[in-house]
């Protein structure tokens, strides 16, 4: 999995698509799970995820247990990453950065920022390569065996 995470209208999208220009794309939606992007896996066909932060934001708001909705997180990537693996396909998620702003006043914003940060954690472990994206410049983080 390849992990590109940057501020809003960093460029992410931009950068994605100059890496992997035959790409499917999915957009999370609400009432999704990452699981359910399976269906759409394509022999030797990159996928581009994206959307997480929306979808997290509504996604969150009816689960209210952070730990199981973070167990949740992490099965349905570790999942997703042995089919894609099993395909042959590139799997590349797109995640939004906020945690370098103000901290929110309100509840339920301080808790989207701590669960973007900890799915962020998630994703960045499993990835085998995390860029950051920032002005449109992507460099790479990370790269993991």
């Amino acid at each position: 999995m390849q992990l590109f995470i940057g501020g809003a209208r960093a460029g992410k999208k931009d950068a994605v698509k100059a890496r992997f220009q035959h790409a499917a794309w999915w957009t999370l939606a609400p009432g999704q799970r990452l699981a359910d992007c399976h269906s759409i896996l394509m022999p030797d066909t990159p996928l581009v995820i994206n959307g997480v932060l929306n979808w997290m934001a509504r996604h969150g708001a009816r689960e209210t247990d952070d730990t199981r909705l973070r167990a949740q997180w992490r099965e349905d990537i570790d999942s997703l990453c042995q089919a894609a693996r099993a395909c042959n396909a590139t799997l590349v998620l797109i995640m939004n950065e906020v945690g370098r702003g103000l901290v929110p006043m309100a509840r339920e914003d301080r808790r989207l920022r701590d669960l973007n940060g900890w799915f962020s954690q998630d994703a960045a472990k499993r990835a085998e390569r995390v860029w950051y994206v920032r002005h449109g410049l992507a460099r790479t983080l990370a790269e993991c065996d």
